[in-house]
């Protein structure tokens, strides 16, 4: 009897559904039937873009970012320059000339991988990875210019780091992804490294290393290192375990201990990477990220960068960020 008159009723409602015209159907009266969605994420649509890193210099940011230029039928990277775009609000992005390339640097041969650029007493120091022409592994190296929006020239001649010069895993792309501060007192600091984190001082020219190479014990550290300061804590944030989730350490002092605090971003959708700036700007804090958001053919080597709000616990640990399609809306 129970089965008879649920199937009774269920012919009903399709029969009274089926009497009801399609123009008949009303929005509710809270919703606006032309209402459209506002989609800023991602950021960059006209071309696929990874490793974002950010500079907050005077009333603006300056994003850099890595190009992916890899056929959709090429599953890897293939990234021959950096770009740059600027922004007064964080939502409409203005894009630059191309500010560097590989090729500027004729001690490397391939590979436009992560960067990031930092200015000192007047000038932008962008320290990026590469392949290295004739030692083995990847590099970093040191571009500069009078602003922020390039163009660029190679300041040292040479790669400031090599993979001859860290000996701690036999793997020849420990050398990647360098993210540099200066601190309060003037000392600047760079960071990187792929399965190990290392850290060095840098003389105040930005182009030497000052002192010996260290490193520092983060769980399941993979690579994407990036390292800011904020109300007297510093924060670590790194790539952690593949798939990539972004987790962060905290600390009252840049040369630790650090304190391992958890998962600050979720995997990247459909990108098993995920690199990360972190910045404050006109009395807000920002994440920025990418994922594989442009479709039909993003992926994990045709990325998009993306930015989110970030927010501090009273205690100055993060929250977890949400990725959102809406992004930073005005």
């Amino acid at each position: 009897m129970k089965k008879t008159f649920s199937t009774l009723s269920l012919l009903i409602l399709i029969a009274s559904c089926n009497t009801i015209k399609p123009d008949e159907f009303t929005a509710p009266a809270n919703v606006n039937a032309n209402q459209t969605l506002t989609m800023n994420n991602p950021i960059i649509k006209d071309k696929y873009t990874g490793d974002p890193a950010a500079l907050v210099y005077k009333d603006k940011v300056y994003l850099y970012a890595g190009h992916d230029e890899a056929p959709n039928d090429f599953n890897f990277y293939k990234m021959n320059e950096w770009l740059v775009y600027s922004s007064s609000d964080m939502v409409h992005w203005q894009e630059h000339p191309v500010p560097l390339k590989v090729t500027d640097f004729t001690w490397t041969k391939s590979d436009a991988w992560a960067a990031q650029v930092i200015e000192r007493n007047g000038k932008f120091y962008w320290y990026v990875t590469v392949s290295h022409g004739t030692i083995n592994g990847k590099a970093i190296g040191v571009g500069v210019s009078d602003s922020p929006t390039g163009p660029f020239k190679d300041a040292l001649g040479k790669a400031l780091i090599t993979n001859d010069m860290t000996t701690q895993t036999k793997i020849d792309w420990d050398d990647i992804d360098p993210t540099v501060l200066i601190d309060d007192d003037g000392q600047a600091y760079l960071f990187w490294g792929n399965t190990v984190c290392h850290y060095a001082k840098l003389k105040a020219n930005m182009i030497e290393l000052d002192g010996p190479i260290q490193t520092i014990s983060l769980p399941n550290y993979t690579e994407a290192p990036w390292i800011h300061k904020h109300n007297n804590w510093y924060y670590l944030s790194y790539a952690y375990q593949f798939p990539e989730k972004i987790a962060y350490a905290m600390s009252k002092s840049i040369n630790e201990p650090w304190e391992y605090k958890g998962i600050l971003n979720e995997i990247a959708g459909n990108s098993n990477t995920n690199h990360q700036a972190i910045i404050d700007f006109k009395g807000g804090s920002y994440f920025i990220y990418h994922n594989g958001g442009i479709q039909p053919n993003g992926s994990s080597f045709r990325r998009s960068v993306c930015v989110d709000r970030l927010y501090y616990n009273e205690d100055g640990t993060m929250k977890r960020v949400i990725m959102t399609s809406e992004g930073i809306t005005q």
